[in-house]
């Protein structure tokens, strides 16, 4: 699904607030590493990021500032973000600042990898949306400043849902049905790439799930709740019926040119992924539209938040000797209009709407007339609409990278047929309860 996270009325993502012993065994970045902030001249802070439109928002940067400037390195991916950065934390040698998103925060913080940033960022907390500004926390201690939010809707083939009679699906049992119909037709109505478990992550958030949840002083892991139960049953009946194309986001061109090619009819997305459709499509223009992300039959409408790729932030690393230039550098970048607008945008950024408090007055920006046709206008609605409904209770435990990782292996045996969801859930359950204690962190479960 590759879908995002959380929109930005986000996720209270990782702990803010909470101040507990044992949740964080490893737990650093005091922000005093900052020994050079007070030096004259003009320093140079390397920045690492993967999002479209980051290189302009770099340049009008170093245009309109003298004594800070960026260096930017583009990274491939998130997930490649994630292993390039590990090995800098190893080798001591991070950039100042790093692209990331709200699920890997508490991992990072855990690990001793940021700084914290609060005391030259938190009279700022008034322009962001109070999800959005969670994100970046931990503990009460903030460690980045965040840049997005993710409104999650279905994007759609409309020549095809016609052709068939068909209407967008409202619930899963829609999808599901309207699934079957267009297999008798050779058509997918989803792709799960093998790789990349978070459509179980996002449709268990949906329906109510909490993997992760402080339990006293202690952390409490349940993967078997009945909300991620609810998930799994409507993932199974997907794959069992051989509803979803099975391609890897590793080639994205061809995923791209299926969804173009009218191979698979639906994607659950955000509005950045909007941005890879319009800069790789060559057939399909003005064929697609927006509706509202299904729901849980008998629900009312909720939509996933916090989700990979698009819980985004700019985090701050402890290994820093400039964290105050690189916490106003990071804040610079999520406030500027111009910048701003850049990042909005599928077609000059990554078609992530913004942090910020009123974020309406980007939605025109973030969706794409040339992708959406005539359906532009109908579709601004939907997206508007959907920040409304974003779920507001999910946490990320510390150790979620490693988890994910985990879980990504099971979750390619799950594609491919050769495993149950319900298999994969009783293994991450007990998995991430021993990875946690291995680390010397407080859990239950």
């Amino acid at each position: 699904m590759n879908v995002t996270s959380s929109r930005r009325r986000f996720a209270t993502a990782a702990v803010a607030g909470i101040a507990l012993t044992g949740l964080l065994a490893a737990c650093g970045g005091s922000g005093s590493g900052d020994t050079s902030s007070k030096s004259s001249g003009p320093v140079t802070l390397d920045y690492w990021g993967w999002a479209n439109g980051q290189e302009a928002v770099v340049k009008a940067f170093n245009a309109s500032h003298k004594d800070v400037q960026l260096k930017y390195t583009k990274v491939t991916d998130q997930l490649t973000m994630q292993k390039q950065l590990t090995n800098a934390v190893k080798a001591g040698n991070t950039p100042c600042l790093v692209q990331n998103t709200a699920e890997y925060v508490t991992s990072w913080v855990s690990q001793g990898a940021l700084a914290d940033i609060t005391q030259y960022v938190k009279g700022d907390a008034d322009k962001f949306n109070p999800g959005s500004w969670a994100s970046a926390q931990v503990q009460g201690k903030l460690y980045g400043v965040p840049t997005g939010s993710a409104p999650n809707f279905t994007i759609y083939r409309t020549d095809i849902f016609q052709k068939y009679g068909l209407k967008p699906p409202a619930t899963w049992d829609d999808f599901i049905t309207a699934g079957k119909v267009l297999k008798r037709h050779g058509i997918k109505i989803t792709n799960y790439a093998g790789e990349d478990p978070s459509t179980l992550e996002v449709l268990s958030m949906q329906a109510g799930a909490h993997w992760y949840a402080i339990d006293g002083n202690s952390w409490k892991v349940d993967f078997q709740d009945p909300g991620t139960l609810k998930a799994a049953k409507v993932i199974q009946e997907i794959i069992d019926n051989d509803l979803n194309s099975k391609l890897s986001f590793a080639d994205y061109a061809a995923v791209q040119r299926n969804y173009d090619n009218g191979g698979t009819a639906t994607r659950q997305i955000s509005t950045w992924q909007m941005a890879g459709m319009v800069q790789n499509f060559t057939k399909s223009f003005g064929k697609w539209a927006l509706a509202p992300w299904p729901t849980y039959p008998g629900e009312a409408p909720k939509t996933p938040a916090g989700t990979n790729l698009t819980g985004g932030v700019t985090l701050v690393t402890k290994g820093c000797g400039h964290q105050e230039q690189a916490a106003q550098a990071a804040l610079w970048m999520s406030t500027d209009a111009g910048a701003v607008k850049t990042m909005a945008s599928p077609e000059t950024g990554n078609g992530v709407m913004p942090a910020l408090k009123d974020s309406n007055a980007y939605v025109a920006e973030s969706v794409s007339q040339k992708l959406l046709g005539t359906n532009y206008a109908p579709a601004q609605k939907v997206v508007t609409d959907s920040l409304g409904t974003v779920t507001t209770d999910w946490a990320f435990g510390p150790d979620w990278t490693a988890m994910f990782t985990e879980m990504q292996a099971g979750w390619a045996k799950v594609v491919a047929g050769q495993e149950k969801v319900t298999d994969l859930l009783a293994h991450m359950q007990q998995w991430t309860v021993n990875d946690l204690k291995s680390r010397g962190i407080s859990v239950k479960g």
